[in-house]
């Protein structure tokens, strides 16, 4: 109990000195957010972060999005048709749609976004999904006319995604940066952001759902400690997070004035492994460390439990399928599989990024798991720019773990695997399934398709695929109707009222 009473107290103090005076605002409409990190941007276009595409969310609008059940319905667009060979694509845009800058929304931003985009000199780390566009036409101000060069199934899914965010055509021909300030059509207007501090945004007057957004402002506190994010929910300080380490549950449940909500993730928790280091690059080695992990107690003790996974797909996705019979918990298998691979006392490291105790906690329990079967592991943390920059981009790691964010289409998480991304793992024939896979609308054959990519995923397993986390969401209790965005978990405050 003292123990508790001195992190709690640490806590407080931490909390003031992060945030400042801000929080003793409090007040009707203005809502305080713990976000565990900055984003590596604030240009959507720019950026695979999940993190960064849920405080953009707030900045920008797309021209279809997802509702509350996942299914795609018109936003900037309010309708759209398709050609009988999935070739043509036509939208009707919203009329009377204006930009943060006061700039009115016209077919031009969208010709000139999607430009943006596909210009190989930009180098957009989403371009490969929308180079699919052969032409684009613009026959008036509120139509616009995209022409593929072949059917691309997840092509809806592209439009709604975060990278899919309407930029104005005006401050993109006239350099503005973006990265540093958003101007968008969303529901909120970008104020500032004061690095490791906060971001700050004002209720857009004239966003184009009438009556929305109801909160006048929205303040993501950034605040990587667990701990302080706690005190402030206790406090009333901070009035929402979006995950809660299960430890704390016992003591935020018994405040009557926060309220828990348990909910499965679309997250894909996974220890990634660097297939082009040996001796990962072994069959063997990678299958005595999935044989090595408890893939339940993982889920259970860090991350609040969850259904387990057997590749590369969250477990409620309409596409995934069960391997688990492949690589269950064995520890003996997996010292035989060591022990045939020569791995011997071989140094290994999980870098794991900080922000996430989550995360660092399920390394820990990987960490111990390995060395029970004899490997040499450490733990190296780092913060989330590292992570984005020498890890997931430069592929510096032996392991490392995270949860890959859903997506709306199967191909927004599984493109570009067996060709080198991330895990660095070859595979052609899986390469060329999901690369075929896009072309085919028929579901049941798109299934059959990626059935097959998965299985082989499941059994060369690049990854440890741990499965599918409960999120705990806790706000206070006066918080209405926060949403967070079924399958790619943004932040939906558009709706959020405080009472």
């Amino acid at each position: 109990m003292k123990k508790r009473f001195i992190t709690m107290f640490l806590a407080a103090a931490l909390l003031t000195a992060s945030v400042g005076v801000a929080f003793a605002q409090g007040g009707s409409g203005v809502l305080n957010f713990g976000l565990s990190g900055n984003p590596d941007t604030l240009d959507p276009q720019k950026t695979s972060g999940t993190l960064t595409f849920q405080v953009l969310k707030s900045f920008y609008d797309t021209l279809v999005e997802p509702d509350v059940t996942g299914n795609l319905v018109p936003a900037l667009a309010e309708s759209w048709s398709v050609s009988a060979d999935g070739l043509v694509w036509t939208f009707k845009l919203r009329a009377g749609v204006v930009f943060h800058n006061g700039q009115t929304f016209t077919s031009k931003d969208v010709k000139v976004t999607l430009d943006r985009i596909q210009a190989e000199a930009f180098a957009s780390p989403k371009r490969s999904e929308f180079v699919p566009i052969k032409k684009i036409e613009t026959p008036n101000d509120l139509t616009v006319v995209l022409s593929l060069g072949s059917a691309y199934a997840p092509f809806l899914a592209t439009l709604a995604s975060g990278w899919g965010a309407i930029l104005p055509s005006g401050l993109i021909a006239s350099g503005h940066n973006f990265a540093a300030q958003p101007v968008g059509t969303g529901p909120f207007k970008f104020e500032r952001w004061v690095r490791d501090n906060k971001i700050t945004m004002v209720r857009n007057d004239k966003y184009w759902i009438k009556g929305l957004p109801k909160l006048a402002r929205v303040e993501f506190n950034i605040v990587p400690e667990r701990a302080v994010q706690i005190q402030g929910l206790m406090s009333g300080a901070i009035e929402a997070v979006e995950f809660v380490d299960p430890e704390d549950l016992p003591i935020l449940n018994a405040n009557p004035k926060v309220t828990v909500k348990k909910e499965l993730t679309s997250l894909i928790m996974v220890m990634a492994m660097n297939n082009s280091r040996p001796p990962l690059n072994d069959l063997r080695v990678r299958q005595a460390v999935n044989h090595a992990i408890d893939k339940q107690l993982v889920l259970d003790i860090a991350y609040g439990g969850g259904k387990v996974g057997s590749t590369f797909l969250d477990t409620g996705n309409a596409y995934y399928t069960d391997f688990s019979s492949f690589y269950p918990y064995n520890p003996e298998k997996a010292m035989q599989l060591l022990k045939e691979a020569g791995v011997g006392n071989k140094e290994f490291t999980i870098h794991v990024p900080q922000n996430y105790p989550l995360h660092v906690k399920a390394a820990e329990l990987y960490q111990q798991m390995l060395e029970k079967v004899g490997m040499n592991v450490k733990l190296q943390l780092v913060d989330w720019s590292t992570w984005l920059s020498s890890v997931f981009s430069g592929g510096n790691y032996d392991f490392t773990v995270i949860g890959h964010t859903g997506k709306l289409d199967p191909d927004g998480t599984l493109a570009g695997y067996g060709a080198g991304k991330y895990v660095k793992w070859q595979n052609p024939v899986v390469a060329d399934l999901l690369k075929r896979a896009v072309g085919v609308s028929d579901f049941a054959a798109r299934k059959k398709m990626y059935t097959q990519a998965l299985e082989i995923m499941a059994r060369e397993v690049p990854f440890v695929y741990l499965g599918t986390s409960y999120r705990y969401v806790a706000t206070r209790s006066n918080v209405v109707d926060f949403r967070m965005t079924p399958n790619i978990d943004t932040f939906d405050f558009r709706w959020t009222e405080l009472k």
